[in-house]
């Protein structure tokens, strides 16, 4: 009874966490005169199609994806969910809309639309924010490699549009702080991530084993994330719905042998092999965000985000598993009820994920 009462509160966080573990939060977007001097204003937003049903309900068929045919019947929605929320002025003076194009674009849906504006500083206001679940941001990026980026939130939705040719050295400090606090927030919320870690430090042994551990797993995510982020390995929608199905398999694997086993000898070398599934998840919020060529740019902030998540994590729970292992009775029931949970929350996502 006692265990029961840990255990289903703790199934249930887990489970209700499950669907949102990879889901992307923010909103990407560019914004530039096409020339020095111009009226014309392009802009450029990419966001998932689960953000765009947030703000405008494109998806006809009800099964979670958003097609071009959804777009193109949805167009006046657009207008009036998207492009009327982001108002564009310059010098202090609105701009005028002159067309806006939405397209699918692998996993995530590009919406491009024309200002017309007079001379003077552009200035964006992303109203479009306060819409959408507090922790969403929008991210403004730099057309053709130039400069860092700048981030907006509900709590302050304007954006000074940097002039191409002397914005890279001004926005690079807060975008990569910008990056690594996603990459932070992005391990402390994925929780399927935290599933596997705990799991990993339930048994985790030495400080030297503990630490051979979570280097094998930082070195390994951060092989597949790079590799992914930079366009060498390719993750469609199916393939990163199997990427989260191996996620699960992984938690499921580490909470069993928990259970099973008594020694855990080549623990490193599977957190490594694990690892590198857990990269291909980090990876599909990157891709999801349709950075094109400024993923480079945000893949090193985010990665260390995620690499002082974990430290953090290890940093707090390792004094407290070690106070725990000094009593065997304490720890062996710590160790069964803990794994038994994550086990039950791996074999709910595994479910989820594939069916």
């Amino acid at each position: 009874m006692r265990m029961a009462r840990v255990a289903v509160p703790l199934i249930l966080l887990l489970g209700a966490g499950a669907a949102r573990a990879h889901d992307a939060d923010i909103i990407y977007t560019q914004v530039r005169r096409t020339d020095p001097g111009s009226a014309e204003v392009r802009v450029r937003l990419t966001l998932t199609g689960s953000t765009l049903s947030l703000l405008v309900p494109t998806d006809a068929e009800g099964d979670g994806a958003v097609s071009q045919a959804d777009l193109e019947a949805r167009r006046p929605a657009l207008e009036v969910g998207i492009w009327d929320a982001l108002p564009l002025t310059a010098g202090g003076q609105p701009c005028t809309r002159q067309a806006h194009v939405a397209k699918r674009v692998e996993s995530y849906v590009e919406l491009t639309a024309t200002f017309q504006c007079p001379p003077g500083p552009l200035r964006q206001t992303y109203t479009v924010l306060s819409v959408l679940p507090a922790n969403y941001r929008v991210v403004l990026g730099s057309y053709g490699g130039e400069g860092g980026q700048l981030f907006a939130d509900a709590v302050r939705p304007s954006l000074d549009i940097p002039e191409r040719g002397g914005s890279a050295r001004s926005t690079f400090a807060p975008g990569f702080v910008g990056w690594v606090q996603l990459g932070m927030k992005h391990i402390f919320e994925g929780i399927d991530h935290l599933a596997f870690l705990i799991a990993l430090l339930l048994v985790g042994g030495s400080l030297k084993r503990v630490l051979g551990m979570v280097t094998a797993f930082t070195v390994a995510h951060s092989l597949t994330l790079g590799a992914t982020a930079l366009g060498f390995i390719l993750l469609d929608t199916a393939r990163t719905r199997w990427v989260e199905a191996a996620i699960a398999v992984s938690i499921i694997y580490v909470a069993a042998e928990n259970l099973l086993l008594r020694e855990h000898r080549h623990r490193a070398l599977l957190t490594f092999l694990f690892g590198l599934v857990h990269g291909f998840g980090f990876a599909s919020v990157l891709s999801a965000y349709g950075l094109g060529e400024q993923v480079a740019s945000g893949l090193f902030g985010f990665n260390l985000g995620v690499e002082l998540g974990q430290a953090v994590i290890v940093t707090a729970l390792l004094p407290l598993m070690r106070l725990i292992q000094r009593r065997p009775r304490v720890n062996l029931w710590t160790v069964r009820a803990l794994s038994s949970v994550i086990l039950c929350a791996g074999a709910w996502w595994l479910y989820s994920r594939i069916g």
